[in-house]
């Protein structure tokens, strides 16, 4: 018996060592840390504003940072995590966390100075929306992650506010003080090379607005026969309204087509699809579940509603989210252990209602669709959103979309 326990000891030991010499030391890079994002026109006026480090455009809403990521030759797994609190803004709002690709001759730090402007799109395939596909010297931004602010954390996170005290359940035994996200971003790792622009995009329109952190993280593996694969990134679509864009109902006139071409030597093709539904009002886009349809050549590859119910989970990150009481009968347990039935006024959060494939506070994974078998030459993407409704007045309906290949080179 001591025998065995030995052996297993040993055993074990050799499994932890081995283990450790196949990964290296994580290497972490923090790209923003504190970093104000808010609208103040005053501090941060039109055009580009540099601030230490940091380049910030849209009075403040974008702001974006050059980064220089080691030369991995094993493969490497990367992640991305992105740590949010409220600075004061008590809404929900769309974010974006991106890379601007180095191979883009025209980006939006040029649009923001004046530098240039979006290259001319076909009008009848894209109506009036700048930017959203590849031009001439023009690759679309890659989103690394898209997120959703959730009402008020941190800032009103406190169990004595007096916005949100008197707005928590029972069941949230206090607010959350932050909110964090992770995604795996390994398959982009070569766009984060040869100097990339990483920023993160918040629609909001306070003065106070928000405060992030974003890091990366690597981990590279020690074995040198285990080799990085050299993936290539190819944006096709991004609809998130940086600088100088419009929001995007176009979904709710037509399909959108996106051309691109596989060439000879891709292997391992893949299609990653980010989609989320907006318009806040009674029946709008982000209350209306809706199909995404995603068609290759005209041959339907993905048809699924892109739909979140478990937005009452992230109750405890949305302090200032608005809240409804309704009546309803409810069970429980009375005196005496008897079963009783009663109605109560129960209530109900602005948080928990379900959402075109968001919550206030979630980030959205990508879909992801093998292409296996897509043969080299040109062919066309199909994105279509065929209940989607147009914006009317102060009815933002749209959809934010992003899309891009990777492949194996």
């Amino acid at each position: 018996m001591r025998k065995l326990i030995s052996t297993t000891i040993i055993l074990v030991a050799f499994l932890q060592l081995s283990i450790a010499q196949r990964t290296k030391e994580v290497i972490n890079t923090k790209l923003f840390t504190d970093t104000p994002i808010l609208f103040n026109p005053t501090d941060y006026p039109n055009g580009v504003v540099n601030k230490d480090d940091i380049t910030y455009l849209g009075n403040g809403r974008i702001a974006l940072k050059r980064i220089e990521i080691p030369n991995f030759t094993n493969f490497t797994k990367a992640e991305i995590k992105v740590t949010l609190v409220s600075n004061g803004d008590p809404w929900d709002k769309s974010g974006s966390c991106f890379v601007i690709p180095a191979g883009s001759g025209i980006n939006m730090i040029d649009i923001a100075a004046d530098r240039a402007v979006y290259p001319q799109q076909d009008t009848a395939r894209y109506e009036q929306l700048k930017g959203i596909v590849k031009g001439n010297n023009y690759n679309p931004t890659v989103e690394l992650m898209r997120f959703m602010t959730p009402f008020g954390v941190g800032h009103f996170s406190d169990d004595d506010d007096s916005t949100s005290a008197k707005r928590r359940p029972v069941y949230v035994d206090g607010w959350a003080k932050e909110v964090v996200w992770t995604q795996d971003i390994t398959d982009l790792i070569t766009i984060l090379e040869n100097g990339a622009y990483i920023g993160v995009f918040i629609d909001t329109w306070t003065p106070e607005g928000y405060v992030v952190d974003v890091e990366l993280n690597f981990t590279e593996s020690a074995l040198n026969c285990d080799p990085r694969p050299n993936i290539h990134v190819e944006s096709l679509i991004n609809t998130n309204y940086y600088i100088g864009q419009r929001h995007p109902d176009i979904f709710s006139r037509q399909d959108v087509v996106i051309p691109f071409n596989i060439p000879e030597n891709a292997k391992n093709v893949r299609l990653k699809y980010i989609a989320t539904g907006h318009g806040g009002h009674s029946g709008g886009d982000e209350f209306h579940p809706q199909k995404n349809i995603l068609s290759i050549d005209g041959e339907e590859i993905l048809n699924f509603t892109p739909w979140r119910t478990d937005c009452a989970s992230f109750r405890r990150f949305n302090p200032t989210s608005g809240v409804w009481l309704r009546k309803r009968p409810m069970a429980f347990i009375g005196r005496g252990g008897k079963r009783e039935v009663k109605e109560i006024e129960e209530p109900l959060a602005s948080s928990d209602l379900s959402r075109s494939n968001w919550c206030p506070g979630s980030d959205i994974t990508p879909e992801e669709i093998n292409l296996q078998g897509i043969k080299p030459g040109n062919h066309t993407l199909t994105i279509s959103i065929p209940e989607s409704t147009p914006i009317s007045d102060n009815k933002l309906n749209h959809w934010l979309v992003s899309a891009y290949l990777v492949w194996e080179e």
